[in-house]
């Protein structure tokens, strides 16, 4: 009889997640509360086009829900630590749930009303965040979390690459109001959906104040030499490279090209290879796991690079795809790392950090960016980003517990039977 076929090096045999019930719920919500989080600012997008919104109502609203997000997630990290995770789900997606449809009330109508109702989606989306996070870890064995994290993301990327046609689909048949109330009601499925996990075991401590325990949290994060290493080079290549080319793709896609058919088919090319490096990291794993994802990490240093010379447009296509794929080879092992390594009962706060500092400084890169292009010009400004984008991982790669995206070492190196019938 002929001998079973042996997996290849660093594959996993195991089921697959979606199988899982309570995974399919949780996905479910997830899944959902993307999709509220992407058209909320393509719908409002579609009033301006329609008059029923003017560009400076647009950006205010926006801004507002900018700051409610980024007030959230930092509250809602400690509250999903100090009670349950699911419910933390619940009411933030029954805040944005509720505050939805204010939105569409108030539109042409009250703008304060509408700004303050855009503040609180923004926050319950933020709030979400990192109780999401927390949930995943008590709803998912450890074993089967990266594929998790990378059904996940495959859900976000899907979202991404279908949603605009299918929402200018539905505004042909569907007036602005009807749009926001769907979102409405996308966020009622993410309060309601997600399943409660296991709770992380109680201590018998008392709450302290909200400073205090965000505070403790930050103190967790720093018994993570690889979590700060990490998050500092992800927040730079967001910075600087995602930035960068946010604000230069268009101008040289326009000026350069002629056409409007490669910043078109450069973001669509990130969508494709993001989805591509989430299909490959959810059976890859990797023996030295942080050095790869720090690696993909660096791979978005190849978009700004691609920009800086009038190179044929399919190099800028395929620069973009690499970039993605890079992405979420970084993405789904560092979720997975965080979940694994960092303490349960301080997992939220932990992840709001995550939220807040990369997402935080955001604003702060797009700002800055456009003036700078202006200053010392693009090709200055895209070559300094792609620098960034090379050295920042790099620099976190030489720390020893970013080796492995781990504080602890393994006693020995892995045979090659043990990479053979590796399984998380």
């Amino acid at each position: 009889m002929a001998a079973a076929p042996r997996l290849p090096q660093n594959a996993v045999s195991q089921p697959s997640i979606l199988r899982d019930p309570a995974f399919l719920r949780l996905w479910s919500g997830t899944t959902a509360s993307g999709l509220a989080t992407w058209a909320l600012p393509f719908v409002l997008g579609l009033a301006v086009l329609d008059r029923e919104l003017s560009p400076a109502g647009l950006g205010l609203l926006l801004a507002a829900r900018t700051v409610g997000f980024l007030a959230a997630v930092a509250v809602g990290g400690v509250i999903a630590d100090r009670y349950s995770r699911r419910r933390v789900v619940l009411f933030s997606g029954l805040a944005a749930a509720a505050a939805t449809p204010v939105i569409a009330a108030g539109t042409g109508w009250s703008m304060p009303l509408t700004a303050v109702a855009a503040a609180v989606a923004g926050a319950g989306q933020g709030a979400c965040r990192p109780a999401f996070q927390a949930l995943t870890a008590e709803v998912v064995d450890e074993e089967q979390r990266q594929q998790a994290n990378a059904a996940m993301t495959l859900s976000v990327r899907v979202t991404t690459l279908v949603a605009p046609a299918l929402t200018a689909l539905l505004a042909t048949v569907l007036d602005t109001n009807t749009l926001l109330l769907g979102i409405a009601l996308l966020w009622l499925a993410t309060a309601l959906l997600p399943p409660a996990g296991a709770p992380a075991p109680a201590t018998g401590q008392s709450h302290g104040t909200f400073l205090a325990e965000f505070a403790d949290g930050v103190r967790e994060a720093r018994r993570h030499p690889w979590f700060l290493a990490g998050l500092g080079a992800l927040t730079a290549v967001i910075a600087t490279g995602y930035s960068a080319t946010g604000v230069a793709l268009p101008l040289i896609s326009r000026d350069r090209y002629g056409t409007e058919a490669v910043l078109a088919g450069a973001a669509t090319a990130y969508t494709v290879g993001a989805l591509a490096g989430a299909l490959l990291i959810a059976r890859w794993r990797p023996q030295n796991q942080g050095w790869a994802a720090l690696a993909g990490l660096a791979c978005y240093g190849f978009a700004p690079l691609s920009l800086m010379l009038p190179v044929h447009p399919l190099l800028v296509i395929a620069a973009y795809v690499l970039a993605g794929i890079g992405i979420e080879l970084f993405n789904v092992p560092w979720f997975t790392a965080t979940q694994r390594e960092v303490e349960p009962r301080k997992l939220a706060r932990v992840s709001s950090l995550d939220f807040l500092t990369s997402y935080g400084l955001a604003p702060l890169g797009l700002a800055l960016i456009a003036p700078a292009i202006d200053t010392f010009g693009a090709t200055a400004v895209l070559g300094t980003t792609a620098l960034v984008c090379f050295l920042a991982p790099a620099l976190a790669a030489t720390l020893p517990s970013a080796r492995r995206f781990a504080n602890s070492q393994p006693d020995r190196q892995p045979t090659r039977n043990d990479n053979e019938n590796q399984i998380g």
